[in-house]
């Protein structure tokens, strides 16, 4: 059954450092999924990129994007959903991506940061959610 907001089993899975496969659409159609670390913020998602990826050059506010986590340790808890990109910004991305290689590296700072790197924090919000029952 979907719904639009996440549970608190799909809040408690997102917390962990699992990767969140994201899907999106390229300019000429073509569909593109890339593995990336996520965060919440209440009931959306976080991800972080840099300024020049794919990620950063195809997501725009407004563009729909469909995403899945499956749970390392029981591949039958997973989250899928699909959602709509409502923020991009450059304010707080430093901070944040420091704050994912925390969770996923166990690093106070993001290692593979480079001098001229501009990061991007990109929110998205779900619209339909699917859980397999717990």
């Amino acid at each position: 059954m979907a719904q639009n907001t996440l549970t608190q089993n799909a809040k408690s899975l997102l917390q962990q450092p699992v990767i969140l496969n994201l899907a999106l659409v390229l300019d000429d159609g073509t569909p593109h999924i890339t593995p990336v670390w996520v965060d919440i913020e209440g009931d959306n998602l976080v991800i972080n990129t840099a300024r020049g990826r794919s990620k950063d050059k195809h997501l725009h506010q407004g563009s729909k994007v469909a995403i899945s986590v499956v749970d390392p340790t029981n591949p039958f808890n997973v989250v899928a959903l699909q959602g709509t990109v409502v923020e991009i910004t450059e304010d707080g991305a430093d901070a944040h991506i420091d704050k994912l290689a925390k969770k996923y590296l166990g690093v106070d700072s993001y290692p593979n940061r480079t001098p001229t790197e501009v990061r991007v924090k990109v929110t998205i919000q779900p619209n339909k959610i699917w859980m397999q029952p717990q």
